[in-house]
């Protein structure tokens, strides 16, 4: 650049060579090269700077965010504000950017910043779907993920329910549809809309029926959905509704029990099982901070950047009032063994889905957790056999969820056996 603030040839002419030699170039030489040529084709160049930004603030060889990423994508943003807007491809680099710019926003905790930009997001999108009069996909997910972490629980669910509507006439779409069903149900059940997400469940196993008679169905996922389904039938009062479909879990769990799943989609299964258990465990799992929350029904990897630390720190945290709480317990557990308990359960969820998420081998490293939470439950149980059925009950259903997850399907199935004993159903 000269003085007067402008590039010259030479620059343009190193830029270019940049671009066009063989081999490899950094982030930071494109980035450099496509300022430059910016300069001089603003239409050509612009959304590659803005792309190209955002491919500068992650670094993927060693896994590590850039210690300037916000502001690399804050400039990514401006520069994608900055193209004419008649350019057809604006609207997309200006999604793209936001979306990265709000990440960074969320990780740092500027979360109203965030959310600003997933509305503008969200915009983009219903101006898009407007032009090509089809319904409105990009952006819902993210607006209604961002809703539900302020406890804007009603929005979020009118925006799932938006989404689900749009995404459902394109069928499963390679297991995508699965979470955003999941999410819907959780959303509708957190905004109090207990009809809306029962009968949100029929559209998730009408999937399920679709997907096995494509032979693509999961045994595993299917028993997942039905627990979580029988478990929010509880949460309603429809007790009757709810021993039905545990008898309909017995027989398939019986099956495969007998068979093994004759399909497997590697960690699919298991991602949708750590899905479920966050959700199984929010009624009782509560937070000790009134920090942002981890949305249930929704995967962890999509989960709010500032949230998740705060989910899966208190682990430590966890364990400590676990430790400290079991003399008390074992001295006085009228008072104590009941917490103890729950708190353990708190502890087991959080494990197995930080675990989960982290190896294939997570069994190894949460089950003598879920094998204490159910001795635990034992002994409640022994102490107070009214009070303690029904939890020793939900703890041997977490275990046999988790025995399912690692392809253990005879300890599962006694698991539940056991289980529906303690419910007073037929085993």
């Amino acid at each position: 650049m000269n003085r007067s603030g402008k590039f010259d040839q030479d620059d343009i002419v190193r830029a270019r060579n940049v671009l066009l030699a063989s081999g490899y170039r950094s982030p930071r030489e494109e980035v450099d090269a496509y300022r430059v040529l910016a300069q001089v084709g603003p239409a050509s160049y612009l959304p590659l700077l803005a792309k190209a930004l955002q491919g500068l603030s992650y670094d993927t060889r060693i896994g590590k965010w850039h210690p300037s990423a916000l502001a690399l994508c804050e400039e990514a943003v401006a520069v994608a504000r900055s193209m004419d807007p008649a350019e057809p491809t604006r609207a997309d680099a200006l999604y793209g950017a936001l979306n990265s710019c709000q990440r960074q926003l969320y990780r740092v905790g500027r979360r109203a910043e965030g959310l600003a930009m997933r509305a503008e997001m969200l915009a983009i999108s219903r101006a898009q779907a407007e032009l090509s009069r089809t319904p409105v996909a990009g952006g819902l997910h993210e607006w209604a993920a961002g809703l539900s972490v302020e406890g804007r629980y009603a929005e979020a669910a009118d925006a799932m329910t938006e989404l689900v509507a749009a995404l459902v006439p394109h069928g499963p779409s390679s297991g995508g549809l699965a979470w955003s069903l999941l999410d819907w149900i959780a959303a509708l059940h957190n905004a109090g809309r207990s009809g809306e997400a029962l009968a949100a469940f029929e559209t998730l196993f009408s999937m399920q029926d679709v997907e096995a008679a494509n032979g693509r169905g999961l045994s595993a996922c299917r028993l997942y959905s039905l627990i979580w389904y029988a478990q929010m039938l509880d949460m309603y009062d429809r007790g009757e509704q709810a021993a039905l479909v545990r008898q309909e879990v017995l027989a398939l769990l019986t099956e495969l029990a007998d068979t093994g799943e004759r399909t497997t989609w590697g960690s699919y299964e298991a991602a949708f099982w750590a899905v479920l258990l966050t959700f199984s465990g929010a009624e009782s799992d509560r937070l000790a901070s009134d920090g942002p929350c981890t949305a249930s029904g929704a995967a962890p990897l999509q989960w709010s950047p500032d949230g998740k630390p705060g989910y899966f720190d208190s682990r430590h945290a966890l364990r400590e009032e676990v430790d400290a709480l079991a003399p008390r317990a074992t001295a006085d557990p009228d008072r104590h063994l009941a917490e103890l308990v729950r708190l353990h359960r708190a502890l087991t969820i959080r494990s197995a889905v930080y675990w989960q998420n982290r190896t294939h081998m997570f069994g190894e490293e949460v089950r003598s957790l879920f094998d204490d939470g159910v001795d635990l439950a034992r002994r409640l149980f022994r102490h107070d056999p009214a009070g303690g059925a029904r939890t020793l009950a939900r703890i041997l259903i977490d275990r046999s969820t988790f025995r399912i997850a690692d392809c253990e399907f005879g300890p599962a199935l006694d698991d539940f056996r056991q289980a529906l004993t303690h419910l007073g159903e037929a085993a």
